[in-house]
């Protein structure tokens, strides 16, 4: 049988070797591409088409869910296992919606790694138990943060950024400069606890304010 060809996109360069490493070792399975950011990623992605991508969240400019929407959207049969540190409930919803298959912490078993690559391979979901555990109980009793610390102009910020505009688009359509709009911008990633724009837009719509 041919071997498993998978795609490693990770930012962190001992990592991405690690990870070479243990796949290479394992029989039936093949690494054939490695990526530092995301962009890189996709380009490989929808270049190389292997059978497994796995991907990192957290990437300097375009991250792991941008990445995923981003091929997925150019290749709906990509199998994608998201691969991070962080266990955050917010990234599992992300990750599912841009079309990842399989979510697991970087601390998982070696052999918990190989045995996901497979059964996503085969054409299951998988996302490891105590990640699932905690989305499905954030999904049942969500706990929703009061957001009147955003201000009315952080609101419609919000609401634009959410639509995709840019800063200078937001700047024109507000009347304000473009560097008040950075701050504003800002001060909702803060206060929303999210990571980028797409996090806030994401976060945003399951509170119902979008």
């Amino acid at each position: 049988m041919d071997p498993i060809r998978v795609l490693i996109v990770e930012d962190q360069t001992l990592m991405r070797q690690g990870l070479r490493t243990i796949l290479d070792l394992e029989p039936g399975l093949a690494v054939i591409g490695e990526a530092g950011n995301g962009e890189e990623g996709a380009q490989q992605a929808l270049a190389l088409r292997p059978d497994i991508i796995l991907m990192d969240v957290q990437m300097p400019g375009m991250n792991g869910v941008e990445a995923t929407a981003t091929i997925c959207a150019a290749w709906p049969a990509a199998r994608i296992v998201i691969l991070t540190t962080f266990d955050r409930d917010d990234y599992v919803f992300q990750a599912v919606r841009a079309g990842a298959l399989g979510f697991l912490l970087k601390d998982a078993p070696a052999e918990q790694l190989v045995a996901t690559i497979r059964r996503v391979h085969d054409g299951e979901t998988f996302i490891q138990p105590e990640i699932a555990s905690r989305a499905l109980r954030e999904l049942m009793h969500p706990q929703v943060e009061p957001l009147e610390t955003l201000s009315e102009r952080e609101r419609e910020v919000l609401v634009l950024l959410a639509q995709g505009l840019s800063n200078r688009e937001i700047a024109d359509r507000l009347v304000i400069t473009e560097g008040t709009v950075k701050n504003h911008v800002s001060n909702v990633l803060a206060k929303l606890r999210a990571e980028n724009r797409t996090q806030a837009a994401d976060i945003a719509r399951r509170r119902g304010l979008l």
